[in-house]
């Protein structure tokens, strides 16, 4: 098998991507999936079809604001960072 490119293909080399770029695509499709999740989520909400407790409500609203946290927090400098001295 010839393994070599079809003629009248010209390969291009690719753009490398910014940081600002790449943070851009990724959050944007990232923080689109958790949306995503959330309103799927939001559909067990209906009575009809499921039975749920306030305990169970308040361990989710609990498990997801703490990993909510979580995650905010490592977009914030660290102590370390925020003491620390330069001229």
């Amino acid at each position: 098998m010839d393994k070599t490119k079809p003629k009248g293909v010209i390969k291009t080399p690719k753009k490398k991507e910014s940081k600002a770029e790449l943070f851009l695509r990724l959050a944007t499709k990232r923080v689109s999936s958790v949306l995503k999740s959330f309103r799927i989520l939001g559909n067990c909400s209906n009575r009809n079809n499921y039975e749920y407790t306030s305990e169970q409500i308040n361990a989710m609203d609990t498990t997801i604001q703490n990993s909510f946290d979580s995650m905010l927090g490592k977009f914030t400098p660290s102590k370390k960072e925020q003491e620390s001295f330069q001229f």
